[in-house]
């Protein structure tokens, strides 16, 4: 083996060295000034270079002034004797250079440290913060309902880790969520699924933890999944549960997604969401305003309160036992709800899931809308719409007024008939979900530009799918689309950019406006927005509802990771199996022109099983600053007199 030279052992150690970083940089530059003043010193004392004024000097003292000349060139101002000025001008030119490069290392390390700060790669020490792992525009809408729903928390932080610049991230989140009031929005730049990049958040000391999907991945599902599992696995993870909510895009991975998870991880199905709420707005005006509403943390929400004065009484008599939250549902931890829970989850039964029993836990079972003659036991929780928290209390119980209660009388059941503009990969799911309400003999119509995906038979809904480009006022003509029951306008985010897929929605929207004036009808046309920002725009088409995908995405998460107990009670809602809500004609409950209180509305709704949570004002259904006409949650001691097409919002199992 060669042996290394002299020069080569040297030149390794000073690269060694200078590998260390800055303050090995200050140590070296010190070291050598150190030596060229000596050497200088020495020079002097030995050829006794002394100023004119001077037969002899100290060498201390010479050691000394040559220090000080290395630092002060000024200081040699006043030297006499050409040979010391010649040697105090070569001590006054080093001392130049190596001032000059401690600027140069100094200003150098600053900046690096200014940059690495920049980049966000040091660890957030908080505790209790909600931390948001993945960037996609849903970011905005989550900060903004999380930093409403901290108002009473106090300072509160909300945590951001992506793989994106955190100066980026920060201006970006600034420009679109605003003020943030108490809550701090902290970013950080790493990967989510590396572990190390991970620490970074904090995610043990975090009291929630959302994953989210990022726009720019070719294969986003796999992402969530494995960030998930660096949660989850992590060896040097908390020993508490995590509370972790994470998107999902298909539902194939859902089984995959559980694996990893476990019982810490609420998965959201985002197609699957709009899907649903898709097919349940179309068919009902104004329900996705009343989703909205519960969603977000601006108004009325859900919250679940356990109210032990109340135990012992009937589900009948709890709703009217508050004047200004509304009852919808009991979160039971009895020993019979837990049993089977318990049986659910070990038959894998699709309802465990729903219903919040995991295999192995004390999970509550949530019952939205039970039967009036269900007793509240001891632990059981109420689940309540209510403004705030805060506003959740007990009141005397309303007496209603039975006189104008109309008697129940069983709704005519009549096929539907249902257009559809557009189509994209949610589609079958839709037709699927479609089929659960409608009756046998509805039928459903397909138009889209492309070949529409492969879709479902089904039985007693028929399907018929066109190929023809719904932009075009003539295939509109030729459609006839006011003899429609339904109009759901999907945008094209398969085959087009987000911003290209609703303009193209828009156009279609605005001729449907105008065909709607032309024969003087009014269409119940839903419409699908994947950029908020053009709901806006949308609204002046004068269309029923918009379904905004990222909004309602991002308001599910956010709800979610306030409470998880409210998984199952959006998993219920958003299902056609259970209870869900539906907008019914007031006068299927009062007497029309007659002024009532909502607490007779609450019973009327009581006496057919049923929810009363809320109306809608016919008059007001094109008006976006009255929400549309509805009023969730009212005051039940508020009065109100009902006109024709008005309709009662109630939670009811069909």
């Amino acid at each position: 083996m060669h042996k290394p030279a002299l020069r080569e052992r040297v030149r390794y150690r000073f690269d060694d060295w200078m590998s260390r970083g800055t303050i090995a940089l200050m140590l070296l530059l010190g070291a050598a000034t150190l030596l060229f003043v000596i050497i200088l010193a020495v020079v002097v004392y030995v050829v006794h270079a002394y100023p004119d004024d001077a037969s002899s000097a100290d060498f201390l003292d010479v050691l000394w002034g040559n220090l000080m000349r290395t630092l002060d060139p000024g200081t040699m101002g006043g030297d006499s004797g050409w040979g010391f000025r010649a040697l105090m001008l070569v001590v006054t030119i080093g001392g130049l250079i190596i001032v000059a490069s401690l600027i140069g290392i100094i200003s150098g390390a600053f900046d690096s440290k200014v940059e690495e700060l920049r980049k966000g790669r040091s660890r957030v020490l908080e505790s209790g913060h909600t931390l948001i792992l993945g960037w996609s525009p849903k970011v905005f809408s989550i900060v903004s309902e999380l930093a409403i729903a901290n108002e009473s928390r106090g300072r509160s932080a909300i945590v951001v880790l992506a793989d994106r610049d955190k100066v980026e991230m920060e201006d970006a989140i600034r420009a679109e969520a605003g003020k943030t009031g108490r809550t701090r929005v902290i970013c950080r730049s790493g990967d989510p699924m590396n572990l190390n990049d991970l620490e970074l958040g904090s995610p043990h000391d975090a009291r929630s933890i959302v994953i989210l999907a990022s726009e720019a991945d070719d294969d986003p599902d796999s992402t969530v999944i494995k960030t998930a599992l660096a949660l989850t696995n992590n060896p040097n993870r908390r020993d508490d549960d995590f509370h972790i909510v994470a998107e999902l895009d298909d539902p194939a991975n859902l089984e995959a997604a559980r694996l990893v998870g476990r019982d810490e991880t609420h998965w959201v199905l985002a197609s699957d969401l709009i899907s649903r709420v898709t097919v349940q707005t179309c068919r009902q005006s104004g329900l996705s305003v009343v989703y909205t509403e519960l969603l977000d943390f601006g108004g009325d929400e859900i919250y679940v309160t356990e109210q032990p004065s109340l135990v012992g009484r009937r589900y009948g008599e709890v709703q009217s036992a508050f004047a200004t939250s509304t009852v919808i549902g009991i979160a039971s931890t009895g020993i019979q709800a837990q049993a089977q829970a318990q049986a659910e989850a070990e038959a894998h039964a699709p309802a465990a899931t729903r219903r919040g029993a995991r295999l192995g836990t004390l999970a509550p079972v949530v019952a939205i809308n039970p039967p009036g003659d269900t007793v509240l036991g001891p632990g059981d929780q109420l689940i309540v719409i209510a403004e705030d928290d805060s506003t959740i209390a007990l009141a005397t119980p309303g007496v209603p007024e039975l006189s104008a209660i109309v008697a129940p009388t069983d709704p005519d059941a009549r096929p539907e008939h249902t257009l559809v503009l557009g189509c994209n990969a949610g589609l079958a799911t839709m037709l699927r979900e479609l089929h659960d309400y409608v009756t046998p003999g509805s039928t459903v119509r397909v138009v889209a530009t492309g070949r529409p995906p492969a879709l479902p038979d089904l039985d007693g809904l028929e399907v018929t799918v066109q190929q023809a480009d719904t932009t075009s006022r003539g295939v509109l003509d030729d459609l006839e689309v006011y003899r429609y029951d339904h109009i759901i306008v999907l945008a094209e985010k398969d085959a087009l950019p987000a911003q290209r897929a609703d303009a193209r929605t828009l156009i279609t929207l605005l001729h449907l406006r105008d065909i709607a004036e032309r024969h003087d009808v009014d269409l119940n046309v839903v419409s699908e927005m994947l950029d908020d920002r053009n709901r806006e725009l949308a609204e002046v088409t004068n269309a029923d509802d918009f379904i905004v995908s990222e909004k309602l995405v991002s308001l599910m998460l956010s709800q979610v990771s306030e409470n998880k107990l409210l998984a199952d009670v959006f998993a219920t809602l958003f299902s056609s199996e259970g209870s869900e809500i539906y907008l019914r004609p007031a006068d299927a409950y009062i007497q029309p022109g007659v002024e009532v209180d909502f607490y007779t509305v609450a019973e009327a709704a009581l006496r057919r099983g049923e929810t009363a949570i809320g109306y809608r004002i016919a008059a007001d259904a094109h008006d976006a600053a009255r929400a549309y006409g509805v009023h969730v949650n009212p005051p039940k001691p508020a009065r109100i007199r009902f006109q024709p097409g008005d309709r009662i919002i109630v939670l009811a199992e069909d």
